[in-house]
């Protein structure tokens, strides 16, 4: 992750959280000092973000200091002392919403995508996300997404070309779409199309895209389309994918499946600050 974008991110929650100051602790803790803070999953789940918890801190007292003692990418389970936290009682009581708030939410979606890369890891087929996240936070998402042993699609719109279908609506034919986007950008730049019928996939392969993107195809289509393109470009089923369905997409030969799911729904891992003893 850039961290120039990731202490921007921070600092912007910790000016929504904090307003005009954290009254309370103000109130009662002494400016000057000095305590420690224990981060502890209360949970199972896959670590993410321990970096972004630790740019909270920091950001209210530059002399805060962090022992991990789980890195980003490893397994969670419940009472496991992922880190500790030594720096002005103020800072630390004042940024634990924030820093937990990121680590519970980055830890989810690692969480749930490497669930998903487990069920299909049979398959040989390599998860994917998409641009279904969270304004503002695409960049921790994405990252996210990779400690969980996903892969990431584009991360913004200045990536690649994907051709979708409000696209060819307007364009007419996925063979005007796929010259006129190989004319603009050059053969440096992926093409892929999306596409929701096997005369699609024909047009596809016929305009020379270098990727497909089968949208809310039935399963035997789906086949279909994998015997039909017969290995000569990558192929990705998008839509409504799950972790309850994934298995069966990645049976049908495709080389990749993307799930917004992964960060749209993915559930927080419960991680708590607690106060050392």
């Amino acid at each position: 992750m850039n961290p120039l974008q990731v202490e921007n991110i921070v600092r912007k929650a910790l000016e929504e959280d904090l307003g005009r100051g954290d009254v309370t602790t103000a109130a009662l803790i002494p400016e000057h000092k000095i305590g420690e803070g224990v981060l502890t999953s209360r949970s199972e789940g896959v670590l993410a973000g321990i970096e972004v918890a630790d740019i909270a801190f920091r950001l209210l007292d530059p002399d805060a200091r962090m022992e991990r003692l789980v890195k980003d990418g490893d397994r969670l389970a419940p009472n496991r002392v992922i880190a500790r936290v030594r720096c002005k009682l103020r800072a630390l009581l004042s940024a634990e919403r924030v820093a937990l708030n990121f680590l519970q939410r980055l830890s989810g979606i690692a969480t749930a995508t490497a669930e998903v890369v487990e069920i299909v890891k049979p398959y040989g087929v390599r998860v994917l996300d998409t641009r279904k996240t969270t304004p503002g936070l695409r960049v921790m998402e994405k990252y996210a997404i990779r400690m969980g042993g996903g892969w990431n699609h584009r991360l913004g719109l200045d990536d690649a070309v994907l051709i979708k279908d409000n696209h060819l609506r307007i364009v007419g034919s996925i063979r005007r779409a796929v010259a006129s986007a190989r004319a603009c950008v050059g053969p440096l730049v992926k093409v892929e199309v999306e596409v929701e019928t096997l005369d699609q996939v024909q047009e596809a392969v016929d305009a020379g895209a270098d990727m497909i993107l089968l949208d809310n195809m039935p399963l035997e289509t789906m086949r279909r389309a994998v015997n039909l393109v017969g290995g000569g470009m990558l192929i990705e089923a998008s839509g409504n994918i799950h972790p309850d369905n994934a298995a069966v997409v990645a049976a049908t030969g495709v080389d990749f499946i993307s799930l917004g799911w992964l960060t749209h729904s993915a559930k927080s891992v419960d991680i708590g600050l607690d106060m050392a003893d």
